[in-house]
């Protein structure tokens, strides 16, 4: 069985996106082993600047780099990533774990995104669209993705 990572940049606070992330956690459970290291986000002062965006995301992205597993294949969600349709994903998980790892690590950052560092780092960009999401929407959106793309690669009824 898969071991699922997510590791992500704040918490959620809308009820309604915790509901989501819990159901699709529970439907997650009969296909891998799903985790959630939540990082605290750093405030945001009202006034940025460059050099305040990258002490921002260097506190952030340093918190991250701590918690990511040495074993484990590692996907960035980045705008800058490749996208997939459903199926590509779910043939890109299957071969993660037969070829790779039976670990992945999912970053999702915070408002501001992540370093080049954790960029370089990952084996892999993920991008689900070029418009702009609030990360704690763009978890469920991940949930809700690995959840179909397990049933695609088990022949399950879900995906038309």
């Amino acid at each position: 069985m898969l071991n699922i990572n997510i590791i992500c940049v704040g918490k959620i606070k809308e009820n309604y996106l915790k509901s989501a992330t819990c159901e699709y956690t529970k439907r997650l459970s009969k296909y891998c082993n799903l985790s959630f290291t939540e990082l605290p986000d750093e405030k945001l002062p009202n006034k940025l600047n460059s050099s305040i965006i990258n002490e921002i995301k260097q506190k952030e992205c340093t918190r991250i780099i701590e918690h990511i597993k040495k074993d484990s294949y590692v996907i960035c969600l980045d705008l800058k990533g490749k996208e997939l349709s459903s199926n590509d994903f779910s043939k890109k998980i299957d071969d993660i774990g037969l070829n790779f790892s039976s670990n992945i690590t999912f970053i999702i950052g915070g408002t501001l995104g992540l370093t080049e560092d954790v960029l370089r780092g990952a084996n892999e960009l993920l991008c689900f669209s070029k418009m702009t999401f609030p990360h704690q929407l763009i978890r469920v959106f991940l949930l809700e993705q690995l959840f179909r793309a397990f049933k695609i690669s088990r022949n399950e009824t879900y995906h038309w």
